[in-house]
């Protein structure tokens, strides 16, 4: 059974996933936070800053990381944590195929350690 995913909606959240596990890819940073209150949804944050362009710019990064998260997220997420992707300069020019590969990546690699904090 797959974790549900919801959404990060309260600055604080996003904070708290600040504090936690961080996985940089050119593309963009992954922030990873495990909640420890049981509960073994999914929840997902996108953040895009005005340097890395103009709204439409903007927008369209967005749209990808929610396509990207839609279909990694799922089987490659950690449960039970926020996971957080801040948008890079480097990540509109990459084929989606890359930026799938370097999630997963990043997920591989904060994995071990998410569920050592976890415990």
């Amino acid at each position: 059974m797959n974790p549900a995913i919801g959404r990060l909606t309260r600055r604080a959240d996003y904070l708290a996933a600040n504090r936690g596990l961080r996985a940089p890819t050119p593309g963009f940073v992954l922030l990873v936070r495990p909640r420890r209150d049981q509960d073994p949804s999914i929840r997902l944050g996108i953040t895009v800053s005005g340097k890395v362009g103009g709204a439409v710019v903007r927008n369209r990064m967005k749209r990808r990381f929610r396509e990207l998260a839609r279909m990694v997220l799922p089987h490659s997420g950690i449960a039970g944590a926020d996971h957080v992707l801040i948008g890079r300069a480097g990540g509109i020019e990459k084929a989606f195929p890359e930026l799938r590969a370097d999630l997963e990546g990043a997920l591989a690699r904060l994995r071990p350690k998410a569920e050592r904090t976890a415990a």
